[in-house]
């Protein structure tokens, strides 16, 4: 049985998110018989994709392909380092063998010496301590206690797995909530650039004409009209209203995701680069002071979803 207590998972609700996984977590699980224990011992840390590095103990390599399709059964994405201890007990231990014919003969020897020639008498420890007398088996547990040990690892790591499941999942619903409100605070910075008094078409249209009137007034002796048209294609190019759609639209997919569930880690990733992409963008064609200060805040709530997205399978 696992040495960490847990409940069984309740089935979800209908309706209800798939679970989130993070990468990170440690599970330990024990199983005892009368051939002895077995404790697997898990680690998870962040991986692009599923690596698994298996150490086993001596004897037991058949043992890999099963544990690695247990492991990739589970998860899809982290390094995860599973280690295989065994101890074994009196049915699998090595029972030694005495020569007992040998050890007649010895001992036969041992007292015609001592009523011949008055040695000392032979004690056991000494005679059982001769070459030839006590011997271990050369051969090792039979095929049917190594498959039965078998069976028993590969139970007790179903455990140990469920378990490591159980944190890496209490990890992934902290994230879930971290990420929500970061798309949330992305919004709101959304929403305060939208609402900056530069955006407003009239403000713009009297930026440009005071732009344009000093330009006149300096007599430099440039074209009005060419004046004018410059001035609009500066304006447009200015104009923040697509990475501001493209952002909400990247927002709405990031919390679909969310509710989706499972292993989005690297979907997510995805849209932290496009999201990073548009606040990049927003931040280079904006032309007041008020844009440039929202859009270096989403650039670092961005950020910090990328790195929270990088803990998620």
């Amino acid at each position: 049985m696992s040495d960490a207590a847990r409940d069984d998972q309740p089935s979800p609700t209908p309706g209800a998110p798939a679970a989130l996984q993070g990468m990170t977590g440690f599970a330990r699980a024990s199983a005892v018989s009368e051939l002895g224990e077995v404790a697997w011992e898990l680690r998870s840390v962040n991986g692009k994709g599923l690596e698994v590095r298996l150490r086993l103990p001596p004897g037991h390599d058949r043992l890999e392909p099963q544990a690695r399709q247990a492991i990739a059964r589970r998860f899809a994405r982290g390094n995860i380092q599973a280690s295989l201890i065994l101890s074994q007990g009196r049915g699998l231990a090595a029972q030694p063998v005495v020569n007992e014919e040998f050890l007649r003969d010895l001992a036969g020897l041992a007292q015609r010496l001592h009523e011949q020639f008055g040695a000392a008498p032979a004690r056991a420890d000494g005679l059982l301590a001769l070459r030839g007398v006590l011997e271990a088996p050369e051969a090792g547990p039979g095929e049917e206690s190594r498959a039965a040990v078998e069976r028993q690892a590969l139970a007790a790591l179903d455990d140990a797995l469920m378990s490591l499941t159980a944190v890496r999942s209490d990890e992934g619903e902290t994230l879930r909530t971290v990420l929500l409100n970061q798309a949330a605070a992305m919004e709101a910075l959304a929403a305060r650039i939208e609402a900056d008094p530069s955006r407003d078409p009239q403000f713009v249209r009297d930026r440009l004409a005071t732009q344009v009137r000093q330009l006149l007034d300096a007599g430099v002796g440039l074209d009005e009209t060419r004046l004018a048209m410059e001035a609009a294609l500066l304006a447009a190019k200015a104009d923040v209203r697509e990475e501001l759609d493209r952002l909400r639209m990247h927002i709405e997919a990031v919390r679909a995701l969310l509710a989706e569930g499972g292993a989005i880690g690297r979907r997510l990733d995805f849209l932290a680069q496009e999201l990073n992409r548009e606040s990049n963008t927003l931040c280079a064609k904006s032309n007041a002071a008020g844009v440039t200060a929202a859009g270096l805040e989403l650039k670092a709530v961005v950020d910090q979803f990328r790195e929270q997205v990088q803990n998620l399978e």
